[in-house]
């Protein structure tokens, strides 16, 4: 037998969680009607004459005071994010353990080159390095990274672009085609540099052919373990490429220590082995994830034209690897004073304090993560808590969080400086390392190299800030500027006063990049309102 009194309490309550506080008595009788509940069943279930008869009792029961704050289970859900964002903004305690949690999950998706760092130290032989190499090999390894990274460096970028929208609209079989699309083309980029190289080289003749090889196979070694553990960053597996470099760099520690085998077969055994660890874990993860989901669409991708959208962050990609790198390609070509046997020859001084320079960015990279993850938090935060009146308010809001994480920016700064110093200076750092006081010329590349990768920085730091609201064409063309300025200073110095001054031309571009890059971020924030809702 039906029972009204409970059936009532029953219909009220799936009312109050459908619609919360409730607009009229239509808009409740319109619920009733969804709920299945028709007119005649009405008197016998819930002991009224009509729908509309229950509908403005329920309304005017819903309408009381004692219902002021009644919200539905949506807005329930919206309501408890804000407090947990509220209860981060509040308390200056939560937001350390929010720094240190962020600072320490940058530096652990650094861990493989920390690594690498540690074992050349201890070992002086690292998944691609290794300090017993003479002029002429170093030569040929250090220009095959270098063209493995800057060769794949665009496609990483359009991987944390196009897979990341794919992935985070959760059309994981899109995700899949557009990574393995990306990586195929990236790896037919190395083959078709390396033709052009051998047909270059053929008709001038610029260096040995076993030279080239051992150039292209370092490349696309390094360029392939790129562009697999590319996707790892963007779908959130980022343990898993720590899992791949520490399994390669065991390896070919295992097959130096207890094989033979000439150092360039245990590099590309090392790099195979986590090419392949990344290689399986993919499949593996986007066969679960996959399983049991339908795709949104049967077309995949068109690469091409992937990369044609993403067009400003793929050459970005590819000219922040070229500025990088290239104050050590003039240097090492300038024949001011020297008679190189090659058109590039590496430089040993150089390259040391070039290595302890860039220190500086892995170790600000933590800040960067806490940077990001901190504004992405806070402008979710103050959209939610602004009227839409208050938009000053809220451009000012997040402008004042911009200024106050430059600080802790510079104040990691100075902690990371005096930390570089005593490296340098003190007899348990460089010289209990390597067995050897760090050169005069190593020194003054290294302060000069300190300052241009902290520019560098702070200008990355920027465009991560413009990146997050799809604001990518400014930071391109603040690139181009610095990386003119750095080609024509860095060529000029070193074939003027001697090659380790392409070192200045790094350092002023970089900060040259940092003020372009300040200026433009300054205009975004004054602006922010706007581009926040053109992103979306």
């Amino acid at each position: 037998m039906s029972n009204p009194s409970l059936n009532l309490e029953d219909l009220i309550q799936q009312i109050k969680d459908l619609n919360g506080k409730p607009v009229n008595k239509f808009a409740v009788a319109a619920t009733i009607e969804s709920l299945g509940i028709r007119d005649i069943d009405v008197k016998e279930d819930y002991g009224y004459s009509s729908i509309l008869a229950l509908a403005i009792y329920i309304f005017e029961l819903l309408d009381s005071p004692a219902y002021a704050n009644l919200k539905n289970s949506k807005q329930k859900e919206l309501e408890q994010k804000d407090e947990e964002i509220i209860r981060v903004s509040s308390y200056i305690t939560v937001r350390n353990k929010l720094f240190i949690k962020d600072y320490s999950t940058g530096l652990i998706h650094l861990f493989p080159v920390f690594f690498q760092i540690f074992t050349i130290i201890v070992f002086g032989f690292s998944l691609w390095t290794y300090d017993g190499f003479n002029g002429l090999q170093s030569t040929a390894v250090v220009l095959g990274v270098i063209l493995g990274l800057i060769t794949t460096g665009g496609f990483v970028q359009v991987i944390g672009k196009q897979v990341s929208f794919y992935w985070y609209n959760s059309d994981f079989h899109m995700t899949k085609y557009a990574v393995l699309g990306i990586i195929k083309m990236g790896l037919k980029s190395i083959l078709f540099l390396f033709i052009i190289a051998l047909v270059f080289n053929f008709f001038i003749h610029l260096y040995p052919f076993l030279f080239l090889l051992i150039v292209f196979v370092y490349a696309f070694f390094i360029g392939a373990l790129l562009l697999f553990i590319a996707p790892l960053y963007t779908i959130k597996q980022r343990w898993m490429i720590s899992v791949s470099i520490l399994s390669g760099s065991a390896t070919s520690l295992l097959l130096y220590f207890f094989t033979l085998l000439h150092v360039y077969f245990i590099h590309w055994i090392g790099i195979l082995v986590s090419i392949t660890i990344a290689i399986v874990y993919l499949n593996y993860f986007f066969k679960k994830t996959i399983e049991n989901k339908e795709a949104y669409t049967n077309e995949k991708p068109k690469i091409m034209l992937a990369i044609y959208r993403n067009f400003d962050y793929f050459f970005y990609g590819i000219l922040l690897y070229l500025f990088v790198f290239l104050d050590r390609i003039i240097a090492w070509s300038s024949t001011l004073n020297t008679n190189l046997p090659y058109i590039i020859y590496y430089e040993k001084d150089y390259e040391i304090g070039m290595d302890l320079a860039i220190l500086v960015f892995f170790l600000l990279a933590g800040v960067l993560e806490y940077s990001i993850v901190s504004f992405n938090r806070f402008m979710e935060y103050y959209q939610r808590k602004l009227k839409y009146q208050e938009i000053e308010k809220f451009n000012s809001k997040l402008y004042k969080l911009y200024k106050n994480q430059l600080k802790t920016f510079f104040i990691s700064s100075i902690i990371i400086a005096a930390f570089l110093y005593l490296i340098i200076t003190q007899p348990w750092g460089y010289k209990a390392g390597f067995d050897e006081q760090l050169s005069t010329l190593s020194l003054k590349v290294c302060v000069i190299g300190g300052f241009g990768y902290l520019f560098l920085t702070l200008g990355m730091l920027n465009v991560l800030y413009l990146y997050t609201l799809n604001q990518h064409q400014k930071p391109l063309i603040s690139l181009i500027v610095a990386f003119v300025i750095n080609l024509v200073i860095g060529a000029l110095l070193s074939r003027i006063l001697s090659y380790e001054y392409s070192v200045i031309g790094m350092m002023v571009g970089s900060f040259v990049f940092m003020v372009l890059t300040f200026r433009t971020t300054k205009k975004f924030f004054k602006n922010l309102d706007y581009y926040y809702y053109a992103a979306y």
